[in-house]
């Protein structure tokens, strides 16, 4: 899509998390051992049009079930569209609960894999987790297509990793220049919670801010699923003479912050600037009119104008009686990358599909056209949203494309 932002940067990964996730990827591996004699765990490499087998691993329970709802429903969706088959061969789809941590979600990857022989997996939320099991699914030649999960040193090129997300330093890129621009030389404040995906959102939107002439006029990171009360660094803002606010928050803490930021009196007063999971889904409901008016980035919205889009959403509003969000859309773009590598690989074992991978080319999605870039993430379009009032409720309407 000309003119939309589609590059992608890679930052310094986060010590203590690479730490914590290596350390269960391989304890996962230890007690899995090799899974088969060839160091393939499942398929069948004979060329035949046979069934194949594919693990989708999404949250079913815990504080990220919707999100899992919404992957699971558009991986099905794309699947019901094409008669339960992904290039030509029948699907044996496994379903397992990533839960909320590496604790649930790296032997949930284990199982579909050693147990249930998938030739692919599909799905993981968690950041955390997807980094613990890239040795398990490098290592057993089981490609892994992750469907959400945004950390930046993920991919890095392995044959069996790679991303129809995103990653979290690209989006939080995507706005540098365009705030830069807003605030004319004036300063941005910037807050987000204080762990690792926090860390890589900030690091991305400073570098291009910064690059584009902007100044930081403050910087917080608050407690990670621990802060309730927004008031005192919201104070700090609202003295620092920033002209604008750049944030990055997620689920409950997007909720709370949204409403608070409301409440002291800022919304309206200082534009408010984040990547789109800020107001996403059943986020921006919960929010309701204090949402009115903030900015965000991200490469997808359900009122995206294009003949592709509205085909999708109305397929998919008339199976799940609710609009797509952004996680639904990964997860049938998951399903489109397996569908044309299953189309052109010699057989379904997974060392097959993986290399078919790689040639793929582009993607027609809902979102977009986009491809994989050289680390296996993609390359994608990013929109400018605003929140505003749409059909008596209200949506993120996009009102430019980010370059």
């Amino acid at each position: 899509m000309p003119g939309s932002f589609r590059r992608h940067r890679r930052h310094p990964r986060h010590l203590s998390v690479v730490a914590t996730v290596a350390a269960l990827a391989l304890g996962a591996t230890a007690c899995g051992g090799s899974l088969s004699d060839s160091g393939s765990a499942g398929g069948d490499a004979s060329g035949d049009s046979g069934a194949v087998k594919v693990g989708l691993v999404v949250p079913a329970s815990g504080v990220y079930e919707p999100l899992g709802v919404d992957m699971t429903n558009g991986f099905q969706l794309y699947l019901n569209q094409h008669d339960n088959k992904l290039g030509g061969h029948e699907v044996d789809l496994v379903k397992a609960d990533e839960g909320e941590t590496p604790d649930t979600g790296v032997p949930a990857v284990q199982k579909v894999i050693s147990q249930d022989k998938v030739s692919a997996v599909v799905g993981i939320v968690n950041s955390a987790t997807a980094l613990g099991v890239k040795e398990i699914v490098t290592q057993n030649k089981v490609p892994l297509i992750v469907a959400n999960a945004g950390a930046d040193d993920l991919a890095d090129g392995s044959d069996y990793i790679w991303r129809s997300s995103f990653t979290n330093g690209s989006i939080g890129e995507s706005l540098g220049k365009p705030v830069a621009d807003a605030v004319k030389g004036g300063t941005v404040y910037v807050m987000a919670a204080d762990y690792a995906a926090g860390h890589e959102y900030v690091a991305g939107f400073k570098k291009a801010f910064t690059a584009a002439g902007g100044k930081i006029a403050g910087e917080a990171y608050t407690p990670f699923g621990k802060t309730a009360d927004w008031q005192p660094y919201l104070s700090k803002v609202q003295n620092s003479g920033a002209k604008a606010v750049y944030v990055f928050y997620a689920g409950a803490e997007a909720v709370n912050f949204v409403k608070q930021y409301k409440s002291f009196g800022l919304a309206g007063k200082l534009p408010l600037y984040a990547p789109g999971f800020l107001t996403e889904g059943g986020v921006l409901k919960a929010q309701g009119k204090a949402a009115k008016g903030v900015r965000t980035s991200l490469h997808y919205s359900n009122l995206l104008d294009t003949t592709e889009n509205k085909t999708f959403v109305g397929a998919y509003t008339k199976a799940y009686d609710a609009p797509p969000t952004v996680y639904a859309v990964q997860a049938y773009d998951a399903a489109a990358v397996l569908d044309k590598a299953l189309a052109d690989a010699d057989g379904t074992s997974g060392d097959a599909i993986a290399k078919a991978l790689g040639g793929i080319g582009e993607i027609d999605s809902p979102r977009g056209t986009w491809k994989f870039d050289a680390d296996h993430n993609p390359d994608e379009p990013y929109f400018l949203r605003e929140v505003k009032e749409v059909d008596g409720g209200l949506g993120n309407v996009i009102i430019g494309n980010l370059e």
